[in-house]
């Protein structure tokens, strides 16, 4: 995995009509968590938007092991395993919450693929909804890396939603592929980008 570093100021050349250049300053790859259409290049929902620093994926805990994990409630990395609310990733890893909601600010994300833009992350209104927008066209599909999978699943009423009941044989995942739904649980996938950078 690329290893970026903190404090150098680049260039950035934004793929778009404009083709505008924004200097930010380039940080360690960390995660966003998104919900928006694929072809959707703003909305007002980014207060539903998570924030990973560190790779979650890394931290996190094979589904094979979950009995042990639901013992204890505390992944070996630290964090804290919740049944009323966990995720999954394309590889059958249990994996930590994002942090919610994702900060106020500009964010240099990609896909990992062709593009790489600005997302602005807006204030919470009165009833607490933030507006997001990508730079000079781009798509949220654009910008989203598409070999990660992240889904979240909670319980249906009345219904117990345990990963145990997650179809262990469908992981990994292929290209292409959607996260399994899990008996008992409500599901919501995400798009996963790459945050790069930071614009001050």
């Amino acid at each position: 995995m690329v290893r970026w570093v903190w404090g150098v100021v680049l260039a950035l050349a934004l793929v778009g009509p404009a083709q505008a250049e924004v200097a930010y300053r380039e940080v360690p790859l960390q995660f966003i968590a998104a919900l928006g259409g694929p072809g959707e290049t703003s909305g007002t929902n980014a207060q539903l938007w998570g924030h990973w620093e560190v790779d979650p994926g890394s931290r996190g805990v094979w589904l094979s092991v979950f009995p042990a994990l639901a013992v204890t409630k505390v992944a070996p990395a630290g964090w804290s395993f919740d049944v009323q609310d966990w995720w999954l990733e394309e590889h059958g890893l249990i994996m930590e919450a994002p942090a919610f909601p994702l900060a106020p600010g500009q964010y240099v994300v990609t896909g990992g693929r062709a593009v790489t833009s600005v997302l602005t992350i807006g204030t919470p209104d009165a009833e607490g909804a933030q507006s997001w927008s990508l730079a000079d066209g781009a798509t949220l599909q654009d910008v989203t890396h598409m070999g990660c999978r992240a889904a979240r699943y909670t319980p249906k009423a009345g219904v117990e939603c345990t990963p145990e009941a997650a179809p262990a044989g469908k992981f990994p995942l292929m290209p292409g592929d959607t996260m399994p739904g899990v008996q008992g649980c409500a599901q919501q996938d995400y798009a996963v980008l790459f945050l790069v950078g930071l614009v001050d």
